[in-house]
């Protein structure tokens, strides 16, 4: 270990035992708005006394938050989360959403504030607090759950999702007529591999784009550095049952079998567990922001693969409460936040609906959560506000809510979105009628006016409240 991480080390240590050091974890599938949360997130600490838009976060309602400034980033490996481009991108005209990350990256912010706890008062009339805010890309979430499996567990398992996914299953038809002609006790063929990781691979992008959230190994389409290399040129294999344990176990080590069983384990190795160990292990706190209008209006199978990919992901963290003992050595995860983003993309008037069906799609995991002493809060939120809500009248002299914002396509829209189930509907409610939750563009806005936000300060409660007592 350098001096320079050691010394970083101890000071993150001093500053965990005075609670004085928060690092906290932005996570979410693929879409689901990290970039523009993050980038909503730093710009109300920054701009907090010249908006006031924090009224739920108590440190500002009782004007104890004194400022908010970036810091440099202790880990100089990691590339730096583009707020300043994500900014300009929403003061742009006409203004679009930031283009999503393809890489972890990480800011760093430094609050100063007056502290009432009598420890803290004790310390000092001002406070600090220290608050790393990691973000990933959706798909490298994903790899998690494989840390816990061998390639033969991996295999069974995704061959098995494949078979109980009709949709998916069409999709990746042509990389599964290619690998099931294969015996997996022959001599390999690097060239033959080598294509059908490829088909793959492209049956990956295609599912992402037709809105499913079930995509692994998830740098397969985010390879990074690694493009072209042979660790991401592996793939299940769907015929394993046809063989005994005794001859797989006596498998050559320059079969197939041999091959893509190294590849895979070379790739939880070398890729998933340095990533699991450098950064969720270390994580205090955790938003998961989570689409569910997306996942609505894509259909019934794709709501379930959000719901399947969502349970497994919770079991890959590190939840429970933190001693002070485990806050210095053994962080955990002690507060987790489910975000339903895009609210203002409905009616306020759905958000009790969007909370339950949440709850109901996650109704066993969140369970397990609360037993381990996590405190949880799901909420909705608009990181950015894109609409504004009116009341319209209608010719029989009914009012009725209705949003006001632009389209992508930059279309001025004024309408009652709909409502959103309470509960996952029926297979056959999407063969006549289903939804169309429109997507909206950012609100135009000169450099004086603040970012609108939808509850991004109730977050901020939850997620920071108790560290600037």
């Amino acid at each position: 270990m350098s001096w320079s991480k050691f010394e970083y080390q101890l000071q993150t240590w001093l500053e965990r035992g005075l609670d004085q050091r928060l690092r906290l974890a932005v996570t979410g599938l693929s879409r689901a708005g990290k970039t523009a949360f993050i980038s909503a997130l730093v710009y109300q600490l920054r701009h907090l006394n010249a908006q006031q838009q924090l009224p739920l976060l108590q440190v500002a309602r009782e004007g104890r938050l004194l400022g908010c400034k970036r810091t440099h980033q202790p880990d100089l490996s990691i590339p730096r989360f583009p707020y300043d481009q994500a900014l300009a991108a929403f003061y742009s005209q006409p203004p679009y959403w930031p283009q999503p990350t393809n890489g972890i990256s990480e800011i760093c912010l430094n609050l100063r504030y007056r502290p009432q706890t009598s420890l803290k008062r004790y310390l000092g009339e001002v406070a600090s607090l220290q608050l790393e805010i990691v973000d990933y890309p959706g798909e490298w979430l994903l790899d998690l759950p494989l840390l816990e499996q061998d390639f033969i567990t991996w295999s069974q398992t995704s061959i098995d999702y494949l078979q109980h996914h009709p949709q998916r299953r069409a999709l990746a038809q042509t990389w599964w007529q290619g690998v099931e002609a294969l015996d997996v006790l022959a001599p390999a063929d690097e060239h033959k591999i080598a294509q059908l990781a490829a088909l793959y691979t492209e049956n990956l992008h295609q599912s992402k784009a037709a809105g499913f959230a079930w995509i692994q190994p998830g740098r397969f389409i985010m390879p990074a550095d690694h493009a072209g290399a042979p660790i991401l040129e592996f793939f299940p294999l769907p015929q394993l049952d046809k063989y005994s344990a005794e001859q797989i176990h006596q498998a050559a080590p320059d079969s197939l079998f041999a091959l893509l069983q190294q590849r895979f384990e070379y790739y939880k190795n070398h890729l998933v567990r340095p990533f699991y160990k450098e950064h969720f292990s270390r994580f205090d706190r955790q938003i998961v922001l989570i689409d569910l209008l997306q996942a609505l209006n894509a259909g019934h199978e794709k709501v379930l693969d959000t719901q399947m990919t969502l349970t497994q992901l919770l079991q890959s963290f590190r939840y429970g409460q933190r001693d002070f003992l485990r806050r210095l050595f053994a962080p955990r995860i002690d507060r987790l936040l489910f975000a339903i983003t895009k609210s203002d993309h409905v009616t306020r008037d759905q958000d009790p609906a969007l909370c339950q069906l949440l709850q109901n799609l996650l109704q066993d995991p969140l369970q397990d959560l609360r037993t381990d002493a996590v405190q949880l809060q799901i909420q909705p939120l608009a990181s950015v506000r894109a609409t504004q809500e009116l009341i319209l009248e209608l010719s029989d002299g009914q009012k009725t809510p209705a949003l006001k914002g632009h389209n992508l396509q930059g279309e001025v829209l004024t309408f009652y979105p709909g409502e959103v189930p309470k509960s996952l509907p029926s297979p056959d409610f999407w063969q006549t009628q289903g939804f169309e939750f429109v997507h909206f563009a950012p609100p135009s806005l000169h450099q004086e006016q603040a970012l609108a936000h939808l509850r991004m300060d109730e977050a901020l409660e939850f997620l920071l409240g108790d560290k600037l007592a």
